[in-house]
């Protein structure tokens, strides 16, 4: 994903056009530009629009707090990879898990404490099932990302950033996942680990990036649109 000149991270999409035009996707922007566009003069025009860019994407993401989260409660139903577990309030006061019969929480819990602490376990059950599941994807691409990690973001499942590597002439690469992600069924989940890991060589959106992804999931298509029919579990 390119930085521009402020800072404003977008996905660049080169197509025959003849302008540059921005897109405001859930959690995003998107950059469409003509073929031979110099890099140079994109990121100056980003920068130029950067006002435009931050109040567009505030406003999507109030537009995204307003939707009607869920209330969680003991013994509500909770989404794990696909299927539902219960909210257990079985737990010592210091101790949160996931097993296969639930969550495992200290029970007594006010709505507010309740809802961080079902947050932090599912960081913490996430990042325990994402980190090795996009080490083992990573093998297969011949990939070695410098950085992975969980985020509490509402409007992407996922995302891929590089920046230059301090004192050396290489890069590093960072893969972040929405802790969210892990309410959807595992193919779909393999498919947003494969799809963020082939932006380490195509930072783009291109046939070619496409290409990277239907070589390690020949069923991507089918997977992806499994996960745009998918609703995020925006607790």
């Amino acid at each position: 994903m390119p930085t521009g000149t402020r800072g404003t991270e977008y996905t660049l999409i080169r197509q025959k056009r003849k302008t540059v035009g921005i897109y405001i996707r859930p959690g995003r922007v998107e950059v469409r530009a003509p073929l031979h566009a110099a890099q140079a003069d994109i990121d100056a025009f980003v920068a130029l629009k950067a006002p435009w860019i931050a109040a567009k994407l505030a406003l999507a993401q109030e537009r995204l707090a307003q939707n009607d989260a869920p209330v969680v409660g003991y013994g509500a139903m909770l989404p794990w990879r696909g299927a539902e577990y219960p909210l257990l309030g079985d737990g010592a006061s210091d101790c949160i898990w996931r097993d296969e019969v639930g969550f495992h929480v200290p029970p007594g819990l006010e709505e507010g404490a309740l809802k961080q602490t079902v947050i932090k376990l599912y960081r913490a059950c996430a990042k325990d099932y994402l980190v090795p599941r996009t080490l083992y994807f990573a093998r297969l691409m011949a990939l070695c990302p410098n950085n992975i990690g969980v985020t509490n973001a509402k409007g992407r499942w996922g995302s891929c950033g590089r920046k230059p590597a301090k004192g050396t002439a290489g890069t590093t690469y960072s893969i972040h996942f929405s802790w969210r992600l892990m309410s959807a069924e595992d193919d779909v989940i393999d498919a947003v680990i494969v799809h963020e890991l082939a932006h380490m060589r195509e930072m783009n959106h291109s046939a070619a990036f496409y290409a990277i992804v239907r070589d390690v999931l020949p069923n991507y298509d089918v997977r992806r649109r499994k996960l745009q029919a998918h609703k995020p579990w925006l607790l």
